[in-house]
């Protein structure tokens, strides 16, 4: 088998612990006791000078005191010390270490001690488990390598939970009995190992199902991205509880699209990209983890759900029409069965009360929940009852879920509708034989809708196809253009002849400088007329008073003119009046990390008002722009509302295709685009403002 480069660091032949120590309690003692006292089949060697033996073992001064070379070595010393420790690792022949100090001192010399680390650690190719972290549980080669007391008992299985939070990292792997892993990692600050590589080994693994993170930042994107591609290949999902969520500044914003993105907007482009199902708390992340990890796919079709109670069933059915999950229709043949099995009073249908009687009731639930599993419209199944250790009910509904499991490959689970419930011995059992437990009518539902999310994706991967390709002699010629451009921003008058030569439709428009030149351009486009200032340096006009619409006649062109000319300047902007249509707003921003992603928003005066958007990484195909258009509330008004005509929602859908197409071919070039409004009618998406952000200005595209 062919080693991974993270093979030495999580899987090593041999480790050695530097600092250990055989006082009670300390790090020092937790570290050694964590090791020694696992099945870890490798050679451990303990180091440190004060000690000729700690519980039992031999105690050896220095690391060049070892019989051997060791793969792995780990770091229990504070910060003072780190320099020369690494140093002796490297002259040593280690090929991976793991280190918890922060790398910190009071007082340093620059270069700064974490810099210096760093430096040794790359010029050496050495994987690093740090700083500032509390090491790695790799439970699968029973390698637990902390300094914090673990849990008794961490259950392996098949999740890799990657955290860049100590506080994070334990609150999975520390507590509960549901949750199954191969691998739990504090990343810390990633001094030369970063969550990539990690995803990046886990995927290797064979026993790996689904990967988990708690994400606060990512320092290898590139990595990052094809640990994402890579997962997408095997099947694995990943599942990501991303914080620092904070907009950016929407003072420092140069366009509506940079101020109402945010820094997770790129984040959401990308997850959405690669199928990662975001959480937003520890709850949500162990139920869908709780899911996954068996292993099992949703099937086509909706939710089956049985339950002994008629309230809980309204009461997921209220939850589950809040948030857009449904349940799948019985076939008649189904509810047949289903119907002999119920005590008179009960319906056969989905959602399902199942509860009458005592007499033979777990019989009854068996049939039940085997022909709602066994119709293909079912796509996964839940019985949701408040289980407790040692009921009776609460005990044959495990045994029913238990015994249906092993007929049926599709997702089934017990689920309750409260979390604090004294039923760990049952959790236990069910985990054992693999049927997931999940807590709160809420969790259940969100992991279910996960799931589903999941197979969509999934399912969309083989028939959506995406093309950026533009004309390549006209790419060349705007590049030039904007490399010579002199300024850093484009107004519409320069954006939109780029937009039009790109198939993004623009409004029929002329930019003047005179009032000859004005009245000459009025004749060509007709009234009603906009006219805008186009003069250089202004770029959000209606926050100048430069913009006026719906003008009638060559007096009233006039006077307006005369108005700009005189607060603003004579360059202006002149185009035909729109029909009324849904003002949508258009934009895109070039990530440093990720690349251009593309916002899809209500437009006009409501862009920042309204928290009403769409992203997604360039470029987008036509699917994906559907389904942009699709999650806006304003979807409502461009369907035709109060007897108005549908817009031209082809038309939207290319324009957006079209814009992701500019961002992505450019992006070497351009910061931003904003276009705000698009305005969408029966006829036309047409796009009547723009600006565009250069991006290094000065240099060549």
């Amino acid at each position: 088998m062919i080693e991974h480069r993270l093979d030495p660091l999580l899987k090593p032949a041999s480790i050695a612990l530097v600092g250990v120590s055989d006082r009670a309690g300390s790090p020092g003692q937790v570290l050694a006791r964590m090791v020694l006292e696992s099945d870890y089949s490798g050679e451990v060697y303990l180091v440190n000078p004060r000690y000729s033996e700690i519980l039992g073992r031999p105690c050896h001064p220095y690391l060049e005191s070892l019989p051997v070379s060791v793969e792995h070595v780990v770091i229990a010393l504070g910060n003072q010390h780190l320099e020369a420790a690494l140093r002796a690792i490297i002259e040593h022949g280690a090929r991976a270490a793991t280190i918890y100090s922060s790398g910190v001192l009071d007082q340093d010399t620059k270069p700064r001690l974490l810099e210096r680390l760093t430096a040794m650690a790359k010029a050496a190719d050495i994987q690093i488990c740090g700083l500032n972290g509390m090491g790695f549980y790799s439970v699968g080669h029973d390698l637990y390598a902390g300094i914090f007391p673990r849990a008794e008992e961490i259950i392996k299985g098949e999740i890799s939970y990657i955290a860049q939070s100590g506080s994070a990292f334990t609150t999975l792997c520390h507590n509960g009995c549901r949750l199954g892993f191969n691998l739990c990692v504090s990343a810390g600050n990633e001094l030369t190992t970063t969550v990539a590589d990690y995803m990046d080994w886990s995927l290797e693994q064979p026993d790996t199902r689904v990967i988990g993170l708690f994400l606060e930042t990512v320092r290898d994107p590139d990595g990052f991205v094809a640990a994402l591609e890579k997962a997408n290949a095997r099947n694995i999902p990943v599942v990501i509880l991303k914080i620092g969520k904070s907009p950016l500044g929407a003072a420092m914003a140069l366009t509506h699209t940079g101020a109402i993105a945010g820094n997770h907007a790129v984040f959401q482009a990308l997850f959405k990209r690669y199928g990662v199902i975001e959480v937003h708390d520890f709850d949500e992340m162990a139920s869908i983890l709780i899911l996954l990890q068996s292993g099992r796919e949703a099937a086509d079709g909706g939710l089956a759900a049985a339950f002994e109670s008629g309230g809980f069933r309204e009461l997921v059915t209220d939850e589950a029409y809040q948030m857009g999950i449904e349940f799948a229709r019985l076939e008649d043949s189904t509810k047949s069965i289903i119907e002999q099995n119920l005590d008179p009073g009960l319906k056969a249908e989905n959602p399902l009360d199942a509860w009458g009687s005592h007499y033979n009731f777990e019989a009854r639930f068996e049939t039940c929940m085997n022909a709602l599993m066994q119709d293909p419209n079912v796509a996964a199944g839940a019985f949701i009852s408040n289980y407790r250790d040692g009921y009776f009910l609460s005990e044959a509904i495990y045994r029913t879920i238990e015994a249906v499991s092993k007929k049926t490959d599709k997702p089934i689970a017990l689920a309750t509708c409260y979390s604090d419930l004294a039923n760990s011995e049952l959790c236990r059992r069910a985990h054992a034989a693999g049927v997931p437990v999940i807590d709160g009518a809420h969790e259940t539902l969100l992991a279910f809708r996960h799931l589903f999310n999941y197979r969509k994706f999934k399912q969309q991967q083989t028939v959506d196809v995406i093309h950026s390709g533009l004309d390549s002699d006209r790419v060349r010629a705007w590049k030039q253009k904007l490399a010579e451009h002199v300024t850093d921003s484009l107004g519409e008058t320069e954006a939109l002849p780029l937009f039009a030569d790109f198939g993004l439709p623009v409004v029929n428009h002329a930019t003047v400088s005179s009032e000859a030149d004005l009245l000459v351009a009025a004749a060509k486009i007709a009234y009603p007329l906009v006219l805008k200032t186009a003069q250089p340096g202004i770029d959000h006009k209606s926050d100048s008073n430069g913009v006026f619409v719906n003008i009638q006649s060559e007096p009233e062109l006039l006077e307006r003119y005369h108005d700009l000319c005189a607060r603003l300047g004579p360059i202006a902007l002149i185009s035909q009046m729109v029909d009324q249509g849904t003002e949508i707003a258009l934009g895109t921003v070039n990530d440093a990390q990720f690349g251009p992603i593309i916002l899809v928003a209500a437009g006009g005066i409501l862009v920042e008002l309204l928290s009403d958007k769409a992203v997604a990484m360039c470029p987008v195909s036509a699917m994906q722009a559907g389904e942009m258009i699709d999650s806006l509330q304003t979807n409502r008004l461009l369907q035709g509302v109060r007897g108005k005509p549908a817009a031209n929602r082809e038309a939207l859908i290319e324009a957006i295709v079209n814009l992701s197409a500019i961002a992505y071919e450019f992006s070497d070039c351009i910061a931003e685009i904003d276009v705000n409004p698009v305005l969408v009618n029966q006829h036309d998406a047409l796009a009547v403002d723009a600006l565009i952000l250069r991006k290094n200005s000065g240099s060549p595209c």
